[in-house]
């Protein structure tokens, strides 16, 4: 289960004149991976799969997936190095899945120096001796645990921060300091100090606890000052896939739909307390719980490549699509510029203008190319595909370039050269496209790989195969 709130290319010609690309664009930027290379096979997904909490959510390695790692273990001593954690919590949801549900441990120490006695004069030293006399009476404090842990990765950065001492803390306190910060807020509990964040902090982010000692630092109810000072770092997750998902489902990239599921009462209350967690960029980290439902009439061949938890060919077609309706560079990247635009489309309520389309070509007898937008067949056409020599390779593939005219130029298999002009191409897979070329019948092999049409049925196919739609080749 997982999810979020609310759902946003014409035909892209811009492409420079010129033969077969070799190729997808370069990436958009320099810190991105690609969703899923070339063909997917991935396991079949079912119409109305559940995920999210309570289900196995791998974590994975490719870009819209959260890396493997797990937070460091804590150690849990009295005392420690000064700039140590003693204590320290494993880091909250590093790495996993799951409702931001909060415990917090306290620790119960018993009073001191009771029955002291001291007196007071007018004297500026006397005042000093007091004050500090009053502080050794209601005795020091010390740090218990800091959550996230110590060294913990992969941590949710729409996660509170929790530091838990081991007396009551003064709501008038000094309070930890954050590098990076980010907006939130700082609440003092019991033995705790909670830190909500507004925003999530950035991914792959080393964050930085700085927690204050002495008379300018971290105090106690009952005036105990922290004796020593104590320095937490961890780091955040990627986005997670899972978020990806949610994210390009409202907003009418996929084949599918997604709806939050109700939760219970109490759960709710919760995760309401956690303002990060219901911004774009929380849902990317760990969206709620929801129910991914497919939308009808798509063929199973299409089902078959939906794996929610994985890289699949889907979403890389779905983030190229978006890609191209927000001009950036059409490829499977996962990059910053990415995110930033998908968040504000979300922000803004954008939904996809060019619809979904998804189509078939089919190497039986006789061969044909099928085309569905929007859960409706809109095209089925003889097509002709690659002879024995220079076949048009099996596999489900995201439309990377498009031209209403272009020239194909190469060799033949005897050796020579040709140089065709073509028309109504949207490429595919390398060299492999759909387009219109001239022959003298349609319905079986023919072509040097590419998925040859008649002239009608090409134009009629092309405004649909916009950048991320999906070929699948089969037979």
């Amino acid at each position: 289960m997982f999810g979020v709130r609310r759902p946003a290319q014409g035909p892209g010609d811009d492409g420079p004149a010129g033969g077969k690309p070799a190729g997808t664009a370069a990436a958009d930027g320099d810190s991105g991976n690609a969703v899923g290379n070339g063909s997917s096979q991935a396991t079949a997904g079912e119409s109305g799969e559940v995920t999210g909490n309570g289900s196995t959510r791998p974590t994975v390695s490719e870009p819209g997936k959260v890396p493997d790692g797990a937070a460091s273990p804590a150690a849990s001593g009295h005392g420690g190095p000064p700039g140590g954690v003693p204590g320290s919590s494993g880091a909250a949801r590093a790495g996993q899945p799951g409702l931001r549900l909060i415990a917090i441990a306290t620790v119960t120490v018993a009073a001191v120096a009771a029955g002291i006695v001291y007196g007071v004069t007018h004297s500026s030293p006397a005042r000093s001796a007091s004050s500090q006399q009053a502080h050794a009476a209601a005795g020091a404090i010390r740090v218990a645990s800091i959550s996230p842990g110590n060294q913990a990765a992969n941590v949710d950065g729409a996660n509170p921060i929790i530091v838990t001492f081991s007396g009551q803390v003064s709501s008038n306190s000094a309070k930890p300091k954050l590098s990076p910060r980010v907006p939130g807020t700082w609440t003092a509990t019991g033995n705790t100090l909670e830190f909500m964040p507004n925003t999530p902090f950035q991914p792959s982010t080393q964050v930085t606890v700085e927690v204050p000692a002495g008379p300018s630092g971290v105090h106690a109810a009952d005036g105990g000052l922290l004796s020593t000072a104590v320095t937490s770092r961890f780091t955040t997750a990627a986005y997670s896939q899972a978020g990806l998902a949610v994210l390009l489902a409202q907003q009418g990239y996929l084949p599918m739909n997604w709806a939050p599921i109700q939760a219970d009462a109490s759960l709710t209350q919760l995760e309401s307390t956690d303002p990060a967690a219901e911004t774009p960029q929380g849902i990317a980290y760990d969206p709620p719980p929801g129910i991914f439902t497919w939308q009808p009439g798509y063929p199973p061949q299409l089902q078959e490549q939906w794996v929610p938890n994985q890289a699949n060919v889907i979403l890389q077609g779905a983030v190229m699509a978006f890609k191209s309706e927000h001009n950036m560079t059409i490829d499977g990247s996962l990059t910053p510029q990415l995110w930033t635009a998908l968040f504000q489309a979300q922000e803004n309520g954008e939904l996809n203008a060019n619809g979904y389309t998804y189509a078939i070509a089919n190497k039986g007898t006789p061969e044909t190319l099928t085309i569905w937008h929007d859960g409706q067949v809109v095209l089925t056409s003889l097509a002709n595909t690659g002879i024995a020599s220079a076949p048009t390779v099996d596999g489900t593939f995201p439309v990377y370039e498009r031209f209403l005219n272009t020239i194909m130029s190469g060799f033949n298999p005897d050796g020579s050269y040709y140089s065709d002009p073509v028309q109504f191409v949207s490429y595919f897979n390398g060299g492999d496209a759909v387009h219109y070329f001239a022959r003298g019948s349609y319905g079986w092999p023919q072509s040097l790989g590419c998925v040859e049409l008649p002239y009608n049925d090409a134009e009629q196919a092309y405004p649909y195969l916009t950048y991320g739609s999906l070929v699948t080749v089969q037979g």
